[in-house]
């Protein structure tokens, strides 16, 4: 697992923002799903700013204030009090996009990790969840062997080799961009009605 983060921390800062955008589009349904379930949220919001994210990415002088994006992306956080699965998964979208602006604003070397881990870490905490197994070690094998898990690992694998392959043109975007999306399936193995 080391290698991976060493090969996510070793790419250069366009490379990084479009694996964690790829990432934001795989956690976003669960975001909509919090939104649906709960009347809270707004997910047509949190496109909007991701697809401003990726237009910075095709088009590298696209004026984005993207400042003024993490401002309209924190007032659509599940509130504060809602401790509910679903409203840490939404949480989960709402700081890996964060994350994500950060890095378009300046320095945030830890961003791209952080986003990695918590993918990684909604997916245990959905296994956790169903599995209801209360045994450490049981539970720890069964979220490392769980198809979940497993799926969560190949799909970050292969958006890392998208993002080192040859050059990140609008193709290359294109297609990150819809392996993130997923057919509209998140992280979690759920989709919310768009």
């Amino acid at each position: 697992m080391s290698g991976f983060f060493q090969r996510l921390q070793g790419l250069e800062p366009r490379r990084q923002q479009a694996f964690m955008a790829a990432l934001c589009e795989r956690l976003l349904p669960n975001y909509a799903l919090y939104a649906q379930t709960t009347g809270h949220g707004n997910p047509a919001g949190l496109r909007a700013i991701l697809e401003l994210v990726w237009e910075r990415l095709s088009v590298r002088e696209a004026r984005i204030d993207f400042e003024r994006q993490a401002e309209k992306l924190a007032e659509l956080a599940p509130p504060e009090g809602d401790d509910s699965f679903g409203a840490r998964r939404a949480t989960e979208a709402v700081a890996a996009l964060s994350a994500l602006l950060d890095t378009l604003q300046g320095e945030a070397p830890e961003a791209v990790l952080e986003v990695s881990r918590a993918s990684r870490g909604g997916v245990r905490a959905f296994i956790e969840l169903t599995e209801g197994e209360e045994d450490g070690e049981r539970l720890a094998a069964l979220v490392r062997e769980h198809p979940l898990m497993a799926d969560e690992n190949d799909f970050q694998d292969a958006v890392l080799e998208a993002v080192e392959a040859g050059p990140l043109d609008r193709d290359a975007l294109k297609a990150l961009r819809r392996l993130g999306r997923n057919e509209g399936v998140s992280n979690l193995g759920l989709s919310a009605e768009e």
